[in-house]
């Protein structure tokens, strides 16, 4: 006759169930299940570098806007610079120069 005997182990993280039996053969039957927690913290890491990666990529491209802000700036005070100095020229008389 056959006997079987089951030992079942649980650690919290871990649920594991061995069935064992003896006399008719001698196939051992191990059933493994995990809680799942290392999935979830895989994906809140793969969350966090695609927001990381977002960051960075939109940082990037906020200087350049400002940059050109700068730079566009620049190019008006020039260009109002240079109106000032024709409209000088014009209202000075050409003897006085």
């Amino acid at each position: 006759m056959a006997e079987e005997r089951i030992v079942e182990r649980d650690d919290g993280v871990t649920a594991e169930r061995v069935t064992e039996r003896t006399g008719g053969g001698t196939t051992t039957v191990i059933e493994r299940r995990g809680g799942g927690g290392g999935l979830i913290l895989g994906i809140i890491a793969l969350i966090i570098v695609v927001v990381g990666a977002f960051y960075f990529l939109s940082e990037g491209s906020s200087e350049s806007r400002k940059d050109d802000a700068i730079a566009e700036a620049a190019k008006s005070v020039g260009d109002t610079a240079e109106k000032a100095g024709d409209a000088i020229d014009k209202a000075v008389p050409a003897e006085k120069k």
